[in-house]
């Protein structure tokens, strides 16, 4: 029997970080898909995590797991499918650790993977955008820091994970207002901020204190933002705009949605709002 505990140690601070220089967000993915699983194995088995090994994880157990993440934790194929991508990546890496677990190895990776409709993301458009961007108290700090988010999440379309993952460094000013992206797959742009979306940041800088956190925003207990902390933000947010704006309340506004609204191209001195930022390279910003 071979124990499986040092190989996903080996797998998750080894592995994904150092050999394969994953990202953090791919890192922890990878970490929660093996968290649910051992959760269902220990539950199935009746095995603890410490003393499970790796024939234990075949592809019978691998694949009612599956169908568990869609039938009781009401899982789409998407994130179905990216359960599976990190189990199979594991059994790549124990291809040449354990030789002589190659016929399970096998068995899992020929699991497929389930397809996906890719639907259309139901965009916020003007009145609605501006109503959230209105929500935020500005007299207060903690409005002050949402308006900031907010501006700077719509003006760039930015995923939660960049929004939250900037850095004070990656702010400039000078010569003019811009911010470095850290994106998926460790790739980054620089994005020119328009006049509105700079001065919300400023403004969010005069009030964010000389806090040693590096992190851009932070929430209430001068912490870095987590994604749950804008998920609760933005519901909140979204509450308050939605007795402003009467079409709100009918979308399912979730922080990918932000990344996504209906507008046109602004003129010279326009507001942010008139168009992403992303599709307005001929324009030039403050």
């Amino acid at each position: 029997m071979i124990p499986i505990a040092p190989h996903i140690t080996a797998f998750l601070q080894q592995r994904l970080p150092i050999e394969r220089r994953a990202s953090g967000n791919t890192c922890d993915s990878y970490a929660y898909a093996f968290k649910l699983l051992f959760l269902y194995a220990s539950d199935r088995l009746k095995i603890p995590p410490t003393q499970r090994n790796l024939e234990h994880i075949d592809a019978p157990l691998i694949v009612n797991f599956l169908s568990h993440l869609e039938t009781t934790r009401r899982n789409g194929p998407g994130s179905r499918n990216v359960r599976l991508a990190a189990i199979k990546s594991f059994m790549r890496f124990m291809e040449y650790r354990v030789p002589s677990a190659l016929e399970q190895i096998q068995r899992v990776l020929a699991i497929p993977s389930k397809k996906t409709d890719t639907r259309l993301v139901k965009h916020l458009n003007l009145e609605e955008t501006q109503s959230l961007l209105d929500a935020p108290d500005p007299t207060i700090r903690d409005g002050i820091r949402d308006r900031a988010m907010f501006h700077l999440g719509f003006a760039g379309g930015l995923r939660v994970s960049e929004l939250i993952g900037l850095r004070l460094e990656d702010l400039k000013f000078q010569p003019q207002p811009s911010v470095l992206i850290h994106g998926k797959g460790r790739k980054q742009r620089c994005l020119p901020l328009w006049k509105e979306t700079a001065a919300a940041l400023r403004a969010w800088l005069s009030v964010r204190g000389e806090v040693l956190a590096p992190e851009l925003f932070l929430n209430a207990r001068n912490e870095p933002m987590t994604r749950s902390g804008f998920e609760y933000i933005l519901d909140k947010h979204v509450l308050t705009a939605a007795k402003r704006c009467p079409s709100l309340p009918a979308k399912h506004v979730t922080p990918h949605v932000l990344r996504h609204y209906a507008g046109s191209p602004p003129m010279p001195g326009e507001s942010i709002l008139a168009a992403p930022m992303k599709t307005l390279k001929s324009l030039h910003p403050a």
